[in-house]
């Protein structure tokens, strides 16, 4: 056969169109549009409309600080060398934990922007008790939240020292049980993987990169934790919280449970927990301070973040440090 008669021969090889999940998107959005009527008709319950107002509001609230978190992720992998972080934090991750807690006040943002700042610290080579620490206290403990808890609850001054120290409390004794007892392989590889060296590569080119690799990670589990607590708001009937009225034991437990399926954002479930003023001040505590250390959505972070293994032995447990260091700390100061 002749090279001309194999050239004829030859399909070509130019570039094939490939469905991408923005093809999938834009198709979505032009049969909404062309069907939008009979959509609005079919959508038009009450339940849909309460869980996709809870859904969109949690989203709403929450990515503004997502957005912060990745960003200061970001600038951790483009312009911190890892030698800085090591020697700014003591070589003793019991002496480090501490440390990392009271640093937590320096981050004004919820839990989704702790996530990927923590997983950025561990690539750097954070211990993962510390960066765990930081990102226990970071939601919990920073100004934002404070300010907000002492405006919600300013007849009860006394409820914001109370949910700082159980928030770093709860921030610190998670990063000492970790550091005792907690397992390198219980956390994904790919969390734990040192950042590759950027010699000769723009730095903003690695800040923009790595931001927007955190944002579409972390943007994912953000959007499956807001679907948990819509479909909570819409499924459970708010007169079952009238039943806890006087039952402080059963009320710190479901106040705990509460805080975690409603999924909100740190800055505001101040103002949630003080409207249930039929309730004790103690297990309206315990469900601001279990609230920034677990819930649905921060959970989903996790797995993704971390991988399924770790989330599943991290959260049961702050839940359970977190309800204690509650009930200790609303019992001395409340």
């Amino acid at each position: 056969m002749t090279i001309t008669g194999e050239i004829r021969g030859r399909r070509p090889t130019g570039p094939r169109f490939r469905i991408t999940s923005l093809e999938v998107l834009c198709g979505i959005l032009v049969l909404a549009l062309i069907f939008q009527s009979s959509l609005v008709r079919l959508l038009d319950v009450r339940e849909l409309r309460t869980g996709s107002t809870v859904f969109v509001a949690i989203c709403v609230q929450a990515l503004p600080f997502l957005v912060v978190g990745v960003l200061i992720s970001g600038a951790i992998a483009a312009f911190v060398p890892p030698s800085l972080l090591r020697r700014l934090l003591p070589s003793s991750s019991a002496l480090a934990v501490p440390v990392a807690g009271v640093a937590g006040v320096a981050l004004p943002g919820c839990e989704c922007a702790s996530v990927p700042v923590a997983r950025r610290l561990m690539q750097q080579g954070v211990a993962p008790a510390v960066a765990l620490t930081f990102l226990l206290a970071a939601p919990a403990v920073n100004p934002i939240v404070l300010v907000a808890t002492a405006v919600a609850f300013n007849d009860t001054p006394l409820m914001v020292v109370a949910r700082f120290v159980g928030s770093l409390l709860t921030a610190v004794v998670m990063g000492w049980l970790w550091a005792r007892f907690g397992k390198l392989e219980w956390i994904a590889a790919r969390a734990l993987e040192r950042l590759p060296s950027h010699e000769g590569t723009s730095r903003w080119a690695v800040f923009l990169e790595s931001a927007r690799h955190d944002l579409v990670d972390a943007g994912g589990f953000l959007v499956l934790g807001g679907l948990f607590a819509a479909a909570f708001k819409v499924l459970v009937p708010v007169s079952w919280m009238n039943t806890l009225s006087g039952q402080v034991v059963l009320g710190v437990l479901v106040m705990g449970l509460l805080a975690v399926v409603l999924a909100l954002c740190s800055e505001a479930d101040a103002f949630v927990a003080v409207s249930f003023s039929s309730l004790p001040l103690l297990p309206r505590l315990v469900f601001l301070v279990v609230g920034p250390a677990v819930d649905v959505k921060l959970i989903a972070m996790q797995a993704g973040a971390f991988g399924r293994s770790f989330a599943l032995r991290f959260a049961p447990l702050t839940f359970v440090v977190a309800v204690l260091c509650a009930v200790v700390t609303g019992v001395v100061l409340l």
